[in-house]
């Protein structure tokens, strides 16, 4: 993540980029690029049960979060843009996949913001808006995924600061960005299936995040939660929640 105009990013830019927004809160998706709405809800398949809600809220124990995903499901996003949906298939990216899985569950995407969109190569989410939960959430990485799938348009992977540190920080890649991110280590989990059209929406004007561009600075998301981005980036678009609405085999 290293220059701010998309047009001059090398492969290396891009990894700090997406390392920015990871679990040291660099501003990479998540960690990694650094660490993202249609209308329908898709309807649970003929031999697929929904899946088991978890109680709401409890998202702030990373500990008691680590329930495997089922091998297939789908969650629907009900952002400040619209509805958007997502298929995970687990075997692409086992860890990242059941890590997603949880967060869904357990109500943690509720009011979280897409604090870094760059239009032609992603948008990034993830880091919680309460700085309490997000503190909770800040060291508990998850082991690597080998490469399975490649970053395409409209896959979801977990953001990264380097090996084993991916936490809550996520990105949806607007374009093919599988040439710069593959050989990255970033591991895609899943795919919007509904909704790219909502996705390709979410508010770009702040581009960025510090010191890269003029966006918001991560270490402050970290740090003050929503009442930073609110105040000062009145515009940024939200997930207003997020819910597992069918599950291959979930009990």
């Amino acid at each position: 993540m290293k220059t701010l105009k998309f047009s001059l990013f090398c492969a290396a830019g891009l990894l700090g980029l997406l390392a920015v927004g990871c679990s040291n809160e660099k501003s990479a998706p998540a960690s990694a690029p650094a660490s993202a709405s249609a209308t329908s809800t898709a309807p649970a398949s003929a031999g697929t049960a929904p899946a088991a809600a978890a109680p709401a809220g409890n998202f702030d124990d990373p500990s008691k979060l680590t329930a495997p995903a089922p091998e297939t499901f789908q969650a629907q996003f009900d952002t400040t843009k619209g509805k958007f949906t997502v298929e995970v298939t687990r075997s692409l990216a086992p860890n990242g996949a059941d890590r997603f899985y949880n967060l869904v569950r357990s109500g943690y995407f509720t009011d979280i913001a897409f604090f870094r969109v760059v239009p032609g190569f992603m948008c990034q989410f993830g880091i919680h808006g309460d700085p309490a939960v997000a503190a909770k959430w800040h060291a508990a990485n998850i082991g690597d995924d080998p490469v399975k799938g490649s970053n395409a348009r409209g896959t979801i992977t977990f953001a990264t600061a380097g090996p084993n540190t991916r936490t809550t920080q996520l990105f949806i890649n607007f374009g093919d960005n599988g040439p710069s991110l593959d050989g990255q280590g970033f591991s895609p989990f899943g795919k919007v299936t509904e909704g790219m059209d909502v996705v390709d929406k979410i508010n770009s004007e702040y581009g960025d995040g510090a010191p890269y561009g003029r966006g918001p600075d991560q270490g402050r998301i970290q740090n003050e939660g929503n009442a930073y981005l609110k105040k000062d980036f009145p515009n940024l678009d939200y997930i207003k929640s997020a819910t597992v609405v069918s599950a291959d085999g979930a009990k």
